[in-house]
């Protein structure tokens, strides 16, 4: 039985999770809200986990009933991420190794979130959609690795809907993609937009661009409701398209939607729709662990830790530019 404890900061969620033998006994959460119209910078993203991961983490410890003692490892986000929020989690973490004189394992945030999403859904092989504020990534297992079949050029789709969001002056809070979801659930009218499907990877920049350039004059003959209505349409249509020719190239009959965006119903029901076609199933999990968290971390970490990885202490660094296919996967067939 693996106790492990995953510290999450790689963007404006802070997030320490425990789990004990698959099962999760803390997620506890804190995240930073920035005003309308505002994104989030990396300084005062990091101000906000120094100032809040203590009680996060007493708040993990109090709610699991687990005592340092108990933990047999401690994980964190290594990256991708923005490195001063990154930082903050990977010093807090090696000081607890050290004070608790555990081990200490870096975790791959992508990664985190495959093997949440797994352990939730109990999807056993699946084609899976990596869809976030940062990252926009289709990945397949194969040979010890999770291997990107293509990915977002330019921005995320997660980025994408946020700087709409903005543009729009729509609050940050609980998050503007969550705003936008409920917004173009009233939109009633479609707005034609530029379709960015290159290969098996996609482009949001572009469509984000022609609707900021464009948005006085859209307002004029749009309500905010129809163009949130439309971006998510567009940018959904082009994600399920890839998703598909990637099924059809590994002939895998499953998918699995993750990261925050996978919390969006909409692109749920999108998905639902195509795989409904291929005779095939789609999973997805609930706010809870689409989002940024910190059991996705723990859960990866146990993961690792059960199946032979070490880290040197001296490794214990954060790499910003961190590859989902640069992990080796040592713990699936």
């Amino acid at each position: 039985m693996v106790i492990a404890i995953g510290f999450e900061g790689s963007a404006n969620k802070l997030g320490v999770g425990i789990v004990r033998d698959g099962q999760i006994v803390a997620n506890c959460r804190r995240t930073y809200i920035t005003p309308p119209g505002q994104g989030f910078l990396p300084r005062e993203t990091a101000e906000h986990h120094q100032q809040n991961i203590h009680a996060v983490l007493r708040e993990a410890l109090d709610q699991s009933g687990i005592t340092p003692d108990m933990i047999d490892v401690v994980c964190y986000t290594k990256g991708p991420g923005m490195g001063a929020p990154l930082m903050v989690c990977a010093i807090v973490a090696r000081t607890c190794a050290k004070l608790w004189k555990k081990p200490i394992l870096g975790v791959n945030h992508c990664i985190g979130h495959i093997e949440m999403g797994r352990l939730i859904t109990n999807a056993y092989n699946p084609t899976v959609l990596y869809v976030s504020g940062g990252n926009t990534q289709i990945i397949a297992y194969d040979r010890n690795k999770y291997r990107i079949f293509g990915e977002t050029i330019d921005i995320a789709v997660g980025n994408c809907l946020d700087r709409f969001a903005r543009v729009l002056k729509m609050s940050n809070e609980p998050s503007p993609g969550y705003n936008i979801e409920q917004a173009a659930k009233r939109g009633t009218k479609y707005f034609p937009l530029p379709y960015c499907v290159k290969g098996m990877d996609v482009s949001f920049s572009g469509i984000l661009s022609f609707m900021e350039d464009r948005i006085d004059d859209l307002l004029q003959k749009f309500t905010p409701d129809d163009l949130c209505y439309s971006l998510q349409e567009t940018v959904f249509a082009m994600l399920v398209e890839i998703t598909e020719r990637a099924m059809a190239h590994c002939g895998s009959d499953e998918v699995l939607i993750v990261g925050g965006v996978g919390c969006n119903v909409r692109l749920q029901e999108m998905m639902g729709v195509m795989c409904k076609e291929r005779d095939a199933r789609v999973f997805a999990t609930d706010e809870r662990f689409c989002i940024d968290n910190g059991v996705m971390i723990a859960w990866a970490g146990a993961l690792a830790h059960s199946s032979g990885t070490k880290m040197d202490f001296s490794e214990s660094t954060i790499t910003q530019r961190y590859r989902t296919d640069d992990v080796v996967i040592t713990w699936r067939d």
